[in-house]
């Protein structure tokens, strides 16, 4: 066995871990070959190469498939694990060593006093390897290969896809991408999709938190967004207009920390509402006022989808408009002059379909175009901008305020009262209780944000399509497979190690918990999915002998 020891998990990890593959980089493109290059050391998919595929994820980047067929179940069991990780910008002088876990650990001990108190002792423990993507989440792909190495040795009588993905750390493009994959794949073969797996890391619930976690749910993030668009006035009369500004602090202030948008389901709550980023968008300095700009939120839900979300930010702008246009008109009227008009709050739907009636779907198309072709913005900014470009060409509708949807959008999921979800947990928990005394607790939503979004979508929603209508990139450069999302239907579970700090200088795995406690829980859930077929395995094991 290659990957199944601690000692040779740790050097697989590390292994992993090198291969820098940041979002967005070289290395994130290069990473599906040598994740290929690593699987084709197995024997099974060296005699069976065409069990590994790539999934087109755009931008030169593939999610890749490891297929693992027992032959004799349909019964599957899909891995899901992301190789990309976020950049390293706050490793300063320790960038060389970011992606070198041994030797960024030893390093540390050289700099502790440096480092924040809470960190300390774990240098000082060598309970922990540091590193960027140690813990977010190379981790749980190498536990992935860890158990397909097994399945392949032994003959396991279950089916297990290893699909891991580039892109889930900005628009889970890899995610997105693979779910046609895995639907081809299951069509192809006749699978039944049993369970979906992840191996995101325990997340902690509050600063300080030692608790380890397994997860039946992932929640999810939605970016409500809004273009502010006024009247531009020379800065000497400025009453004769209204600045983007002025109307975006009204909203912003509106939803900032907003209750209205918190859900609590099984007793956890959804973080409050925030402003992600506030952009101006008037390009040159001058004395003419600014007046559009731009205001993009964050929204965690749970049980909500799209069309709830769109319906409670539509209330909300209303009344924040509506308090913005008493303010100004009061001031115009302490000032002795004429204000410019009411506020209109209308949904990019409607902004869209008042723009073809006016210039035509083929100008419209032309001037989507025009944006979508500038490298030099991404997808929020796209999103932006064509929003703005629609207003330039409909200024009579100013002033106005324009809702929209801006990427990424990552749907809730939640198995908490699936029968086999809740099995599995708790074998994992007693498992982990008899062997180690590890107390592993169960929460519903990961709070990390994970890929599981994308698979067991509710079969009865239609709340999508409000997401559909209003987001401006819908179908050409972002999209989401709600539809085939859909037809994966399946429960999902996250068990993974227990870290720290994900996204900072200090991020850490703890390495009895990655190396010895969440491989044997793995290998007992899995194994417990196929008791049912050992008739059938001792039928296979004869046949070959």
């Amino acid at each position: 066995m290659k990957w199944n020891t601690p000692e040779q998990l740790e050097e697989l990890l590390c292994e992993v871990v090198s291969w820098d593959s940041r979002t967005g980089t070289a290395g994130e493109m290069e990473f599906s070959s040598k994740i290929k290059d690593k699987l084709l050391e197995l024997k099974y998919f060296e005699e069976n190469r065409w069990q590994i595929q790539f999934h087109d994820a755009g931008k030169g980047r593939n999610a890749v498939t490891g297929f693992y067929n027992s032959g004799v179940t349909a019964k599957t069991i899909v891995l899901i694990s992301h190789f990309d990780t976020v950049h390293i910008e706050e490793f300063g002088n320790l960038e060389a060593l970011a992606f070198q876990p041994k030797a960024l650990t030893e390093e540390l001990k050289t700099k502790i006093d440096d480092l924040p108190k809470d960190v300390q002792p774990d240098v000082e423990s060598d309970a922990y390897l540091f590193g960027r993507g140690t813990m977010d989440m190379k981790m749980g792909l190498v536990l992935h290969l860890h158990l397909l190495e097994l399945a392949t040795t032994e003959k396991w009588p279950i089916n297990l896809i290893l699909l891991t993905v580039p892109d889930e750390e900005v628009n889970s493009s890899g995610m997105r991408a693979a779910v046609s994959g895995l639907i081809d794949i299951r069509e192809e073969y006749g699978l039944e999709y049993e369970l979906f797996l992840n191996s995101e890391p325990s997340f902690s619930q509050r600063p300080q938190d030692e608790n380890y976690y397994i997860y039946s749910g992932t929640i999810g993030k939605i970016m409500p967004s809004a273009l502010f668009y006024g009247r531009e006035t020379h800065a000497g009369e400025p009453l004769n207009g209204i600045t983007g500004h002025y109307m975006a602090t009204y909203l912003t202030k509106a939803m900032e920390f907003n209750a209205d948008f918190v859900e609590e389901v099984y007793h956890e709550k959804t973080p409050l509402p925030i402003c992600l980023k506030i952009s101006d968008l008037k390009v040159n300095y001058s004395t003419q006022t600014s007046h559009h700009s731009a205001a993009l939120y964050n929204v965690f839900l749970m049980k909500q989808n799209a069309t709830d979300i769109m319906n409670t930010f539509n209330k909300t702008a209303v009344a924040a408009m509506a308090e913005c246009e008493i303010d100004y008109n009061a001031i115009c009227k302490r000032e002795g002059v004429n204000p410019i008009g009411k506020i209109k709050v209308m949904e990019y739907c409607d902004l869209l379909a008042y723009a073809e009636e006016k210039l035509g779907i083929a100008k419209v198309v032309e001037i989507k175009n025009v944006v979508m072709a500038d490298e030099t913005l991404d997808e929020r900014d796209m999103s932006i901008q064509i929003s703005d470009q629609l207003m330039l060409n409909c200024q009579e509708l100013a002033p106005a305020t324009i809702l929209f949807y801006a990427p990424p959008y990552y749907p809730a999921i939640n198995s908490s009262d699936n029968e086999l979800v809740t099995e599995k947990i708790e074998l994992t928990q007693r498992i982990l209780k008899e062997k180690f005394d590890v107390n592993a607790k169960q929460v519903h939503y990961f709070n990390g944000i994970s890929d599981l979004s994308y698979v067991n979508y509710d079969e009865n929603d239609t709340g999508w399509k409000a997401y559909k209508n209003n987001t401006p990139l819908w179908g050409d450069v972002y999209s989401i497979p709600f539809e085939e999302m859909q037809q994966l239907q399946a429960p999902v579970l996250n068990i993974g190690p227990f870290g720290k700090d994900a996204h900072k200088l200090t991020e850490r795995l703890h390495k009895k918990s990655a190396f010895v406690h969440t491989p044997f829980a793995l290998k007992a859930v899995v194994e417990s999915m196929f008791v049912e077929h050992v008739e059938d395995r001792e039928e296979l094991e004869t046949k070959s002998i």
